[in-house]
């Protein structure tokens, strides 16, 4: 009896895991602000350049710390500063899409989204492998464009902290923020695509603070490796 009893519990908890992670695995199919993991892993991503200013400063401090990051690249400005992107690529950076001229895609029609993914990927693909991650301007989608991205072949990628370093606050309140919200999985979201920004400064800061408090950088999709939930879904799929 009790092994009947035991055996029930077990079944009844795989399969509320199992539910769980089939609703990770739908919302990962749609978009992925984190990653459910228990390791101590952040992604750092920069999005709106390259800059002739500030994503040199920013590389520089990245050759420092050994820290790779993912760039969310905007074709107009790569179209500006080629040999940036060429650098980015060098130091072993992860090269995103953030479109090529930053439009509010959920306004434009679905040829539109797709002539803005085509026209960045023209100038991105002599310099940089072809971006299999995507990411929205200001994060803001609908089903078109997820449909078109997934049709460009994308996965969708948002973020779980966002500082608001482009709205030029001390470097300081940005590294706090950073701080008070990391989170294992966390995807963090800075920015390249102005002058002046406070990001190189903040950025060797978070990058120092989050190593004394345990954490190691990796690329986005070097994180999505980490999701354990879906790998709990596999295990679990394999049992049943």
């Amino acid at each position: 009896m009790r092994k009947f009893r035991w055996m029930f519990c077990a079944i009844t908890f795989l399969v509320a895991v199992t539910i769980v992670a089939e609703k990770y695995i739908l919302e990962d199919a749609q978009t992925i602000s984190k990653v459910p993991t228990t390791q101590k892993v952040v992604a750092l991503t920069i999005d709106d350049g390259p800059h002739s200013r500030v994503t040199p400063e920013i590389l520089a401090v990245l050759k420092e710390k050994q820290v790779r990051a993912t760039f969310f690249v905007l074709g107009v400005n790569v179209e500006k500063s080629p040999g940036i992107l060429a650098q980015e690529v060098a130091a072993g950076h992860e090269i995103g899409t953030h479109t090529y001229s930053h439009p509010s895609l959920s306004k434009l029609s679905p040829q539109k989204i797709l002539e803005e993914f085509d026209k960045a990927d023209n100038v991105i693909l002599p310099i940089a492998p072809k971006p299999t991650l995507f990411r929205p301007p200001g994060g803001l989608y609908n089903s078109q464009v997820l449909e078109a991205a997934h049709q460009r072949g994308y996965t969708v990628i948002l973020w779980s902290i966002d500082p608001r370093d482009w709205n030029c606050p001390p470097s300081e309140k940005i590294v706090d923020y950073v701080f008070s919200e990391v989170k294992p999985g966390s995807i963090i979201l800075l920015h390249d695509g102005q002058y002046p920004l406070p990001t190189p400064k903040a950025l060797s800061a978070i990058i120092d603070g989050l190593r004394e408090r345990g954490y190691d950088f990796v690329t986005v999709s070097e994180l999505l490796q980490y999701n354990e939930v879906r790998h709990s879904f596999n295990f679990i799929s394999t049992i049943f």
